[in-house]
Formats: structure tokens, sequence, C-alpha cells
């Protein structure tokens, strides 16, 4: 018979709507449908919308999978959808990736006809005992799609088919059918003891001046800042990146692309770089930001920092 540990920590999975307060509240934590020959066991370190989520959740959920996952063949964790993906690429940065750890929610709340959460929970936990799941790191499912932890993200507020993320699923799961189009990479894990740094991020658009990046700094030990395109800035950005005591990590707010150091205007990537900016590769401002405050956390200098970005071994 095989294990599995079910980890619930809140979302509109186990959630329904209240007639009292005409809004969808928590309720009790959903189990996953019948699977013969499968012993489940229940955790619930929390029970927390996804926006209430903060990095030290994050880390508990990290010491809980390393503890529970040397005695369950597999680990489903239900999350909110809304930072789903970050505590997803969080866990595949800090866990050893032989754990298979799964984790799904659901767009729809209980006492909605078109609910998603039993059918996710199910192909969640398929997926977690497949013995190809193994040395994959966190993965998420959603709809019978697998996606990889660093590039899955939330692109509909709404949708049954919520998340995506270039370049797309790197598995689709049918009933017990799973098929990977995707080998595991291997990379590093970085396992701070505590996660204490503190990261912000700032939004480009058409005009800003860099409003709000001198007092994200004073509070802030690093900076992440959705650029624009692959990685550009209005031209007053340059000399408060080269002024900035904290590492400065450019992303785009772009949905998809790389952050490349193209253009040698004032504002330009190129510049950016040149004042001390580092490029996110393919990550997303907020997952950028996970990986800085991991980092961070570990003591790592800018120039180590900057290794890590650069050689996109994360």
């Amino acid at each position: 018979m095989s294990s599995l540990a079910l980890i619930h920590t809140g979302g509109t999975i186990a959630s329904n709507f209240d007639a009292r307060s005409g809004s969808v509240t928590p309720q009790s934590a959903p189990a996953i449908p019948e699977m013969p020959g499968v012993q489940v066991t229940d955790f619930q370190p929390f029970q927390l919308p996804s926006p209430h989520i903060r990095v030290e959740h994050m880390q508990r959920l990290r010491h809980l999978i390393e503890k529970v996952s040397r005695a369950f063949d597999g680990v489903v964790l239900t999350h909110g959808t809304d930072t789903l993906e970050e505590t997803a690429y969080f866990l595949h940065l800090t866990l050893t990736p032989h754990a298979p750890v799964v984790l799904t929610g659901s767009m729809r709340h209980a006492g909605e006809a078109s609910w998603d959460g039993p059918g996710n929970l199910r192909d969640a936990a398929e997926v977690a005992l497949h013995p190809e799941t193994r040395g994959r790191g966190p993965l998420a499912v959603f709809g019978g799609d697998v996606f990889d932890a660093r590039t899955v993200t939330k692109t509909h507020t709404t949708a049954l088919g919520a998340f995506g993320g270039y370049p797309g699923p790197i598995g689709r799961v049918d009933g017990k059918r799973l098929r990977f189009f995707a080998r595991p990479e291997e990379r590093p894990v970085f396992a701070p003891p505590e996660v204490s740094a503190r990261v912000e991020i700032l939004y480009a658009y058409a005009g800003w001046q860099g409003e709000g990046f001198h007092e994200a700094a004073q509070r802030a030990d690093g900076l992440v800042i959705a650029a624009l395109g692959t990685g550009n800035l209005p031209p007053e950005l340059p000399a408060l990146i080269a002024a900035c005591a904290r590492p400065v990590v450019i992303a785009t707010r772009t949905h998809a692309g790389p952050v490349l150091p193209l253009y040698g205007y004032a504002g330009g990537g190129a510049t950016l770089v040149g004042a001390g900016a580092i490029p996110a590769s393919f990550l997303n401002a907020h997952k950028a930001r996970i990986l800085l405050i991991v980092l961070l956390s570990l003591g790592r200098s800018r120039e180590q920092i900057r290794e890590v970005f650069e050689q996109g071994n994360f």
C-alpha cells in the first residue's frame, strides 16, 4: 500500500459560501477522493488565505515536508492560488529534489457546481505517487497539467484554467496516466536556517522617476524592480541604482521572456547592469524576490548573488 501525506494550508479549496456574511469563508479542509491502495495522512500546520502567507510560513512548510517526506511515498500540499507559485518556488529552492511534492488548489469553492478541488486533489496525488516524479522537485498540478515550480504562474483571476507559464506544462495527468515532456535537471539546494531578509518589489511604468526607491531601499535588504520589456527603465534610475548599497535585481513586468542587458540608452538594460543591477534571467519579479530573500538569508554577497542569477542554476 502506498502512503501519502496531505498537507492543508487553506485557500479556496478549503472554502465555501457563507450565506450569513454573503462571502466566501474558510471551511473544513477537503479530502482526496477515494484511492484504493493509498493510505492518506492529513496535516494542517495552519489555515490561511494565500494573501496572508509570508515567507515564514513557507519555511514552516519546508521543515514539515522535510520531516514527513522520509515516512511517506509522496506529499500533496493544498494552497490558495494567489501566492501558490511563490510557495512552490521557495520549496523548489530549499528542498532536496528527491522529495515528490505536488502543490494544488482550486479556482472554485466547495459550494459551486464547477468546484475543481476534488479533481485537482486526485490528479496531484497521482503525480506525487508516480515513480517518475521523484527527482523533479516540487511541482504544481491544475486541470491535469503538471507545471515546474520555477515557471508556473497564475495567469487569470477566475478561470478554471488559471495556471500557465512559459514555456508551458512539463507533463500531463489523465486519471492514472501520467506523461512528462521534460527530464529532471540537477540544481543546487539552498537551505537557509532562517529567512530573515526583507526584499521589496517596485513596479516600473511610463514616466516613473524612481518614486519610492529611496524609501524601499531604507527598509529592505534588497530590491527587485519589475522593469519594462527586456529589463529597461526610465533615465533617472541608473543613478539611483548606482548609489544604492543594497542589491537591486531587474525582472520584467512582461508576462514571459528573459531580462537581457541589450540597450545602451540612459535607463536601458546595459546601463542598469553598468550601474550595478543584477538581471533576473527568466524569473518574474515575485520569484526573483523569493530567490533574493533566500540568498540574502544565507549571507551571500552582492557578487555571489549576481553569480547565482547569471548562471541560472536555480
